[in-house]
């Protein structure tokens, strides 16, 4: 991972969050940990070309904490979405995830 990680996630075409180096993608890392008892992600197609990969990604997740949007604890998440990763200087530099 570079040390200057961009992350962004968009989700329904709008972005919800974003994080700039590894120090605060990490804290999401660890704040997103909490929220779910379990998590599953099963790729089901990849494609590189020229420093970006895509990855689509089917995601099932169970929630171990109520959300603001309404979902409650033990609630089954399921979502298809894709990863796009931009590789500089052989480590990943940006991250987006969409769903």
């Amino acid at each position: 991972m570079h040390e200057r990680v961009l992350f962004r996630n968009y989700s329904n075409g709008e972005m919800d969050t974003e994080t700039r180096g590894i120090l605060e993608f990490e804290g999401l890392a660890e704040k997103s940990a909490g929220i779910f008892s379990s998590r599953r992600q099963t790729i089901t197609h990849y494609s590189a070309i020229a420093g970006k990969a895509e990855v689509q990604i089917d995601y099932e997740a169970i929630l171990s904490a109520d959300l603001p949007n309404g979902l409650k604890k033990g609630e089954k998440l399921q979502l298809q979405g894709k990863s796009v990763f931009e590789i500089q200087e052989d480590k990943i530099l940006v991250i987006e995830d969409y769903s």
